[in-house]
C-alpha cells in the first residue's frame, strides 16, 4: 500500500476558485436558521396584558389595585396541587425601591385545589404582605399568629381563576394589618398590569 505525503495530497487537490453563488446562498440560509433557533422563546412565554384581569383589595383601609399581578400553580395528574396569586401596589420602576406587595398561596398536596373556602390556620395556606424598606423587609402575614385569612375561589382552571379574599395580617411584633374587599380574577401564568 502506498502512503501519498501531505504535499504530494496538496499538489494534487485543486481548491475551488470560484463556488458557485447558490453555495453561498445555501451557506447564508443556514447561518440565518441556526441564528433563529439558538434565540429562546422562553421570554415569550410570560406576556403583560391588561382588560378585565385583576388583583384588588383594600389594605389598612387603602384601595389597592394591584400592579404585575401573576397567578400559578401546578400538581400531578394536571390538578392543582399548589396554587400562588401575588401582585405589588404600584408598577415598580427597573431599578429603586420596590413597592409593597400582597401574596396568597395555597397548597394541598396530592389533592386538587378546587372551587370552594380556603382559610388559615385550619388550611395549609399562608397570606404575606411585604414592605420594602432601606434596612429589610417587613413582613407581614398568617403564620404570626392564628389570624383568619380566608380565600373563596369561585373557578379555577388552566385557563385561571377567580375568587375573593379578605383576612388579617400580622408581623413578628403582633402589628396587624387588615386586608378587606379583596377580589381576583386573572389569567394563567400570564402577568397583568393594569
Amino acid at each position: 500500500m502506498k502512503i501519498l505525503s501531505l504535499r504530494a495530497f496538496l499538489t494534487k487537490a485543486k481548491p475551488i476558485q470560484n463556488p458557485p453563488v447558490s453555495f453561498w446562498a445555501i451557506l447564508c440560509l443556514i447561518m440565518i436558521i441556526t441564528c433563529l433557533s439558538a434565540c429562546s422563546k422562553k421570554d415569550d412565554a410570560v406576556v403583560e396584558t391588561t382588560g378585565d384581569y385583576y388583583l384588588r383589595a383594600k389594605v389598612g383601609g387603602k384601595a389597592i389595585n394591584f400592579y404585575k399581578v401573576n397567578f400559578q400553580g401546578g400538581g400531578n395528574d394536571n390538578r392543582f396541587e399548589h396554587i400562588v396569586i401575588g401582585g405589588h401596589e404600584t408598577s415598580y420602576p427597573a431599578s429603586g425601591p420596590v413597592s409593597p406587595s400582597l401574596d396568597f398561596e395555597i397548597w394541598k398536596i396530592g389533592g386538587n385545589i378546587t372551587p370552594g373556602t380556603y382559610a388559615t390556620p385550619a388550611e395549609n395556606m399562608i397570606a404575606r404582605y411585604a414592605i420594602q424598606k432601606s434596612d429589610g423587609t417587613l413582613i407581614y402575614n398568617t403564620s404570626y399568629g392564628d389570624d383568619v385569612f380566608t380565600v373563596k375561589i369561585e373557578a379555577i382552571s388552566k385557563t385561571g381563576i377567580k375568587g375573593t379574599f379578605s383576612g388579617t395580617v400580622r408581623n413578628l411584633a403582633g402589628e396587624a394589618i387588615s386586608i378587606t374587599d379583596g377580589t381576583f380574577n386573572l389569567p394563567y401564568e400570564t402577568i397583568i398590569n393594569p
